[in-house]
């Protein structure tokens, strides 16, 4: 059987051929940028907020901190105002009271997180509701909290909770904030119940990611809760817990609602002084915004400095 062939139709004469029938790809350049403009949309509204928030006023003190303003005129005065507040009688022990507080607080503030994670992560049954509990008071406004503080626990009188707890135990009661022996523990106090509750959730996601075998192998050799927490669990978030050991120790650092409003900002005798209420009146009080932009680049440099010195330990120790 013959195979007859189709004529071809043939194009009218004087058409164009149609424009979408060879589309042009995309460049491989504009897809990218399209698929990432969400993306550096964030990014840049991110930067544009530390630049205006951060890093200006950052600066801004900086160079604030080598200038004298004097009724309206700004001169640069090189390093008087850092030797001007150096010299200072309340600088020296409002470092004192800083560090005392920082050091107060690694021991009561960064174990105390640790150790109810650890308990939390040993309960079967309820963790939700615990965790709720625990976080509750980050929940409150900071001065809200501390206002708790000063009047229902700390009151000096009778009435005071902590006092009524010593009186019932038989010892003796305390005048807490008026005490200057007592201020900075019960400031740390105040401090570790306010802001313990992040801290014990990020140790509990620390904690459930280690293999349960480590500890069952661990009970197999005999070890208790103690062997088991030094051997396994410090061991198994050593990064976490050096992480929030820096942290811990620049928050700590910048002391400075807790002795506002606990303590009337000095304390009895001076002794709830800090470098950070120390700014504060040198900037509202004393109206020296040039001293207290120095005394900030001062701190500044100290915890800078503190943190390269605590990552390269951090890091030779890894």
């Amino acid at each position: 059987m013959a195979i007859t062939a189709v004529p071809e139709t043939p194009r009218k004469p004087g058409r164009p051929p149609s424009p979408y029938s060879a589309r042009p790809q995309r460049t491989s350049l504009g897809r990218k940028v399209r698929d990432n403009l969400t993306g550096h949309a964030f990014l840049i509204g991110a930067v544009l907020c530390f630049v205006v928030f951060s890093w200006y006023p950052m600066v801004r003190g900086i160079v604030m901190s080598f200038q004298r303003t004097r009724r309206g005129e700004t001169t640069w005065v090189g390093w008087d105002n850092y030797t001007r507040i150096i010299a200072d009688p309340s600088f020296w022990p409002a470092w004192k009271n800083t560090l005392y507080f920082t050091g107060l607080a690694l021991v009561l503030g960064y174990a105390v997180p640790f150790f109810v994670a650890i308990l939390l992560n040993e309960f079967r049954h309820g963790k939700g509701y615990l965790r709720i509990l625990v976080y509750l008071p980050v929940m409150l406004p900071p001065a809200s909290a501390l206002f708790l503080f000063k009047f229902y626990a700390y009151d000096p009188s009778e009435a005071g909770l902590f006092n009524a707890i010593l009186r019932a135990l038989h010892l003796p009661t305390s005048q807490w904030m008026q005490s200057p022996e007592m201020t900075m523990p019960a400031m740390v106090v105040a401090s570790t119940w306010m802001n313990m509750g992040g801290a014990v959730l990020i140790y509990l996601a620390s904690l459930q990611n280690i293999p349960g075998e480590l500890y069952e192998a661990a009970e197999l050799d005999g070890a208790g809760i103690w062997r088991r927490i030094r051997h396994v669990t410090i061991p198994q978030t050593r990064l976490i817990l050096a992480l929030m050991a820096m942290l811990q120790i620049v928050a700590t650092m910048q002391l400075f609602i807790e002795p506002l409003i606990l303590a009337n900002g000095a304390g009895a005798e001076d002794s709830a002084t800090s470098v950070a209420y120390l700014i504060y009146q040198h900037g509202f009080f004393q109206n020296d915004l040039n001293g207290a932009a120095a005394l900030g680049v001062i701190m500044l440099v100290a915890l800078a400095g503190f943190s390269a010195v605590y990552v390269r330990l951090t890091a030779k120790q890894d």
